[in-house]
């Protein structure tokens, strides 16, 4: 067995942030999309949010996130096209430790099926910081379905081998605690 992989499924807190200047609790169905599919994998909604399509709200919300000891991963959906209003890359970049470069040319593989080359213009990417996977998809639940099914729900599976990001993100404070046996 791999170093990354384990053979027991581990929960993650999920993060899911919606970049919109028109949606609201009641129309967001891409955050409903994510949302839906992380909780029939088994993990759990840690916060929910949605925030206009701003550099400064879209970092300040991802940045009380990769803070917290309660969120090991954030799924950022929309603002990652070419209007003038899509600010989702330029605001999630700088704030990335290391980023997985291969996360936006599979995004865009995948989709090839679905939207033909109209992928070209997804900027969708991702990247870990302070522990925690950040990961960016474009608006539509179209989108959100393909990213979760096609990339991300095997990737958080601490079972998917060879490898997964689990073992890359942070602990939350009861697996550190499971970890040493109960001992601070």
């Amino acid at each position: 067995m791999s170093h990354l992989a384990s053979t027991d499924f581990q929960p993650l807190r999920i993060a899911v942030l919606t970049v919109s200047d028109t949606r609201s609790p009641d129309t967001d169905t891409s955050g409903d999309t994510l949302v839906d599919g992380l909780q029939a994998a088994g993990h759990l909604l840690a916060e929910r949010a949605i925030v206009r399509d701003d550099i400064w709200q879209i970092r300040a919300r991802l940045s009380a996130w990769i803070a917290s000891l309660d969120v090991q991963v954030v799924i950022v959906t929309g603002g990652t096209g070419f209007t003038a209003r899509d600010n989702t890359p330029q605001a999630v970049a700088p704030l990335l430790d290391k980023t997985v470069e291969g996360f936006g040319e599979l995004f865009r593989q995948v989709s090839l099926e679905d939207i033909g080359t109209s992928t070209v213009q997804s900027r969708s990417l991702a990247g870990i910081s302070n522990g925690t996977l950040v990961c960016c998809l474009p608006g539509s639940p179209n989108a959100c379905r393909t990213g979760w099914q096609r990339i991300l729900r095997e990737q958080l599976d601490s079972r998917t081998r060879p490898c997964n990001f689990v073992p890359h993100l942070k602990r939350l404070p009861e697996q550190a605690q499971a970890i040493c046996g109960g001992r601070s």
